[in-house]
């Protein structure tokens, strides 16, 4: 394109037509970059919303898993406590069904009373492998086996009476 020199003359002299286009091109290239400006302002002022948003639902999420995160910390204790105190009575009832397989032991020597003693696992050293819990009754001990004498009877009456009260 050939350069266009323009005249110091003002457009209103109405002066060279090449001059009123170019004056139009500016105007029409003003509007265009004005209306590209807006365009570029509602853009970022949309993205600055959205990231608001966006950092109103993250805040609202991170507080919620802290909730979570501390309601599951306080399950976490109170399950923590609960298996300390089921440890504990696992450990004391261990200790009694040692002393009552003593007692077994004891009455077997005695009286001749022939009656199997189950191993006691060591459900410490194993924790994973935990016996199905086993509750002692009676019928264990299988009387019609053996004929007591009026001492005995009392012994075996005593004993069956303990096992039925625990």
């Amino acid at each position: 394109m050939a350069s266009i020199q323009r005249t110091s003359s003002s457009g209103s002299e109405g002066g060279d037509p090449r001059d009123v286009v170019i004056d139009e091109r500016k105007r029409k290239r003003m509007l265009s970059n004005r209306e590209s400006a807006r365009r570029s302002r509602m853009k970022k002022q949309k993205l600055v919303e959205d990231l608001t948003n966006e950092i109103s639902r993250l805040q609202c999420e991170n507080s919620q898993l802290h909730q979570s995160i501390k309601a599951k910390e306080e399950a976490y204790t109170e399950i923590e406590s609960v298996n300390n105190i089921l440890r504990a009575q696992t450990m004391e009832l261990t200790d009694q069904l040692r002393f009552l397989n003593s007692i077994l032991e004891v009455a077997e020597e005695a009286i001749g009373l022939s009656v199997e003693i189950p191993e006691i696992p060591d459900t410490l050293l194993n924790p994973w492998q935990l016996p199905l819990p086993m509750q002692a009754s009676s019928d264990m001990i299988k009387t019609e086996r053996f004929s007591f004498s009026g001492r005995n009877k009392d012994k075996r009456d005593r004993a069956a009476l303990y096992l039925s009260e625990h």
